[in-house]
């Protein structure tokens, strides 16, 4: 062990002796293993905002959908259904459940003050944006309290709250709507649009707002639920939970339960495991490349220091020792050219977030410890390559050819 501290000792005295040399050598693998880094680091990101968009649509990891109808033919009643999902929920101890309809077939028309616009209608409950890690362009989401407002809350897409005048929604606006949802809405909170091109006009209700001015659903309204269990428990709660349902909902009505979020695709994490392979192979590729040129520069600096060489042997350093301290002089080396490419990789991205280069997410992610360690072991795997050839030629110098002048 004291053979070995020495020897690092040694190495490090050597590379500071050559800074210039060792610095112009090592850019390249500074640079391989910043790329490396990043890939990694990038990789997860990218799992993240796809996970993050999946959510959207889907549902966080692991949300439950649960569909039904009659077989007979006749409308389900959804309101009854509702109370057998709300029983297992209790039995379940699940705290996040909602009842979705993304688009009443009702019409529903906002009073402007020229025309009766259309618009879309969705119903939600409280717990929807969370599960679906809905941001908003301006306001609040629904909170458990606003049940009890005279004027019920309404969330707008940002299309429509533009088409209305973009009233600050610290003037309170409120909102005018005709037909069977007709009366006077507060509005609390606007969506943003989805992309450049998105211009749906849309509201966001809660189902019971709904149910208070509609009394029921429509016969062609297509009411959902879900219900978000946790991924460490989906499977083993997914098949109870569908019994209990279609024993709770009768032998007439077909009960559907799927998993809706992105935990259930592995095309995701496949595509996230091929941009890494690929960008990581590249970045590999340019280390290796920068190994290569490290040999190349340590075999010509090994007979500048065969003198050196020769000294060291006719003091009684053993072929073992030379060995092992020239090659660790190359590992040393590349060790702390790979601590400076993680740092460089880790401004990169900060640098890319803090630009908004890369798409906001909600959850960045920490710097991962794997792009670290395994780009350090890459640096230090290819220092040890890299060293192995010169530590040989120093090993095979001879001593009296060492000393000649």
């Amino acid at each position: 062990m004291t053979g070995f501290v020495g020897a690092l000792a040694d190495a490090w005295s050597e590379l500071r002796h050559h800074k210039l040399r060792v610095m112009l050598s090592l850019v390249g693998i500074a640079v391989a293993v910043a790329a490396i880094a990043a890939v990694l680091a990038l990789g997860d990101y990218m799992r993240q905002s796809t996970a993050e968009q999946s959510d959207r649509y889907g549902g966080r990891e692991a949300t439950i959908s649960i569909s039904a109808y009659r077989t007979d033919g006749r409308a389900l009643d959804a309101e009854a259904f509702n109370a057998v999902v709300d029983g297992a929920a209790d039995r379940f101890g699940f705290t996040h459940v909602t009842r979705r309809v993304e688009a009443l077939n009702a019409p529903v028309h906002v009073q402007t003050t020229d025309y009766l616009r259309p618009v879309t209608t969705r119903l939600v409950d409280t717990a929807y944006p969370e599960m679906h890690r809905l941001a908003l362009h301006a306001g609040r989401w629904f909170a458990e309290s606003d049940a009890e407002w005279l004027a019920p809350p309404v969330v707008l897409s940002q299309p429509l709250w533009e088409s209305l005048g973009s009233t600050p929604l610290s003037a309170n606006p409120t909102l005018e709507l005709t037909g069977a949802l007709g009366g006077t809405y507060r509005v609390i909170g606007v969506t943003p649009v989805e992309n450049p091109y998105d211009t749906q006009k849309t509201i966001t209700l809660l189902t019971d707002t709904y149910l208070d001015r509609a009394e029921r659903f429509g016969e062609q309204d297509s009411v959902m639920w879900e219900v978000w269990v946790g991924a460490a428990v989906v499977d083993e709660i997914g098949p109870e939970l569908a019994a209990q349902l279609r024993a709770g909902a009768g032998s007439d009505v077909e009960v559907s339960v799927t998993r809706a979020d992105w935990g259930n695709r592995p095309e995701v994490q496949q595509q996230a495991q091929m941009f890494e392979l690929i960008t990581g192979l590249i970045a590999g590729l340019v280390l290796l490349l920068g190994g290569l040129g490290l040999v190349n520069i340590q075999l010509v600096a090994m007979r500048q220091r065969i003198r050196e060489i020769g000294v060291r042997r006719s003091f009684g350093a053993t072929s073992g020792r030379i060995f092992t301290a020239v090659l660790l002089e190359n590992v040393v080396a590349t060790a702390v050219a790979g601590v400076v490419g993680i740092m460089l990789a880790i401004v990169v991205m900060r640098a890319l977030f803090a630009l908004d280069v890369l798409p906001a997410v909600q959850d960045y992610p920490p710097f991962p410890l794997r792009a670290a360690l395994g780009a350090l072991a890459a640096a230090v795997g290819i220092g040890a390559v890299a060293g192995f050839l010169p530590a040989l030629a120093a090993v095979r110098a001879k001593v009296i050819d060492a000393l000649r002048f």
